[in-house]
């Protein structure tokens, strides 16, 4: 019989940020100021973000030391569990070893903590009083207005209107650590307003959200703005968490053979797997998976090229995969993976093909996440449920081909604020969307052509 998890003392806990930057296959390209048509410069982004962050979003350092103030208080909850999912194993009558890397245990209940405590230290150590930021499941608020509390910051949270309404409870636990949220579009600023006045009645989308928040930022000289995935410092401080992942497989005594994880903006994916895809550009033979919606198929159906971060087109332009900016998803439940763009490291791997990208309806995601939750135990939230549909597909190759395979995939949060989605799913009132190629190519006339 297996240990149904595996756990690192504190000690143990990884004492750097491991940043990919440095083992990419080939250069990220820069981000490209709209109004030069050049790349960008730490000036440019100062306005918006603390000069620490600057210098890690350009770092080509390979590992990056986590500040010692910023590891007490990841010490609340890190390491993490990693779980073996033997009920899982036995229901489904596979030969496969599943492991889950548990971030639902942070006192958010997911792995947005990971960035947010960081995010918040350095703009603390800067003197900035307060941070705007957009969030869309409300994972991310949570986090930041849990973060900013304990750092002594103001926080102004734009909520995706979808969500807001979707998952209230989300939005009384950003306001218990003192976060003001709003839905967003709001009429609090000019992109809101705009948005509203050409669709009252806009569901919203991250895009949008991002717009509100970055202009709250840029008006404020006491305000800076953080983001939840997408860049490369987000991204830099949740590899905490596949690193940990390593140790815990070689005690073990594993080597996955199979890494799923979802992808929105692409944070969580690329803190659980860029650590092991430094190993696969290596040799190690690993199949790495990230997940997404079909309603929002970023990965799976649009092309790779520069964008706007956000709808109001605010943000420097990113090579990245994009539905286009100004492209509004159908409001799913899975409201963190409504983001039309993807993060650029995450793009450029799926673009050099050393990542693989699928995408699910959510009625399947759904399935499989009941499924878990009644065998596991743990109540998924939307967003983990499709690396979970992905890791039971897996598993299920894996008993028609006899291959005892070790599948491992990221359970980013849970589903606790989610319940209502359950409901929905369970009295069968949940749709799904068949996305048309239309909606897509309209969008991607409005993206800016870079030469």
């Amino acid at each position: 019989m297996s240990d149904h998890k595996i756990v690192l003392s504190e000690k143990e806990m990884p004492g750097a940020w491991y940043n990919i930057q440095p083992d990419l296959p080939v250069p990220l390209k820069p981000p490209i100021n709209p109004g030069t048509g050049k790349p960008i410069g730490p000036a440019d982004l100062a306005p918006i973000f603390p000069m620490e962050l600057i210098k890690q979003e350009v770092s080509l350092e390979r590992y990056i030391d986590i500040p010692g103030e910023v590891a007490d208080i990841y010490r609340m909850w890190r390491p993490t569990p990693l779980r073996r999912a033997l009920r899982l194993e036995k229901y489904l009558g596979t030969p496969a070893r599943i492991y889950f890397k548990d971030e639902s245990i942070s006192p958010a209940g997911s792995h947005k903590t990971n960035t947010s405590v960081a995010q918040v230290y350095y703009n603390k150590k800067e003197g900035v009083k307060k941070i705007a930021t957009e969030t869309g499941a409300g994972q991310w608020g949570s986090a930041l207005a849990f973060a900013c509390n304990i750092f002594g910051l103001e926080c102004e949270i734009y909520m995706v209107r979808c969500s807001y309404d979707q998952k209230p409870y989300r939005k009384f636990l950003m306001h218990l650590w003192g976060g003001k949220v709003y839905a967003s579009p709001s009429t609090r600023t000019e992109a809101g307003r705009k948005i509203l006045k050409e669709d009252p009645n806009t569901s919203g989308s991250l895009g949008i959200a991002i717009s509100e928040a970055v202009e709250v930022a840029a008006k404020n000289a006491d305000t800076k703005y953080s983001l939840g995935s997408v860049l490369n410092h987000v991204l830099l401080h949740q590899t905490i968490v596949g690193q940990e992942v390593q140790k815990q497989l070689k005690i073990a005594g594993e080597q996955p053979d199979v890494l799923i994880g979802c992808c929105g903006g692409g944070s969580n994916f690329a803190g659980f797997a860029f650590p092991f895809v430094k190993d696969k550009l290596k040799g190690r033979n690993i199949n790495i998976i990230g997940v997404e919606p079909s309603a929002c198929p970023t990965l799976t159906r649009a092309p790779y090229r520069y964008d706007f971060g956000d709808t109001a087109q605010m943000t420097p332009l990113l090579m990245m995969h994009t539905l286009g900016h100004s492209f509004v998803p159908p409001g799913i439940h899975a409201g963190g993976l409504r983001y039309h763009g993807m993060a650029p490291l995450v793009s450029l791997l799926v673009d050099q093909k050393v990542v693989e990208a699928r995408a699910y309806q959510q009625n399947s995601i759904f399935e499989a996440a009941t499924i878990f939750a009644k065998e596991e135990g743990t109540v998924p939230a939307p967003e983990t449920a499709h690396a979970i549909r992905c890791a039971i597909d897996e598993a299920l190759k894996c008993k028609k081909t006899n291959e005892d395979k070790c599948i491992v995939f990221m359970f980013s949060g849970h589903g606790h604020f989610d319940l209502a989605s359950y409901d929905q799913y369970l009295s069968g009132k949940l749709t799904d969307y068949e996305l048309p190629d239309e909606l897509i190519n309209e969008a991607q006339k409005k993206i800016p052509v870079v030469r």
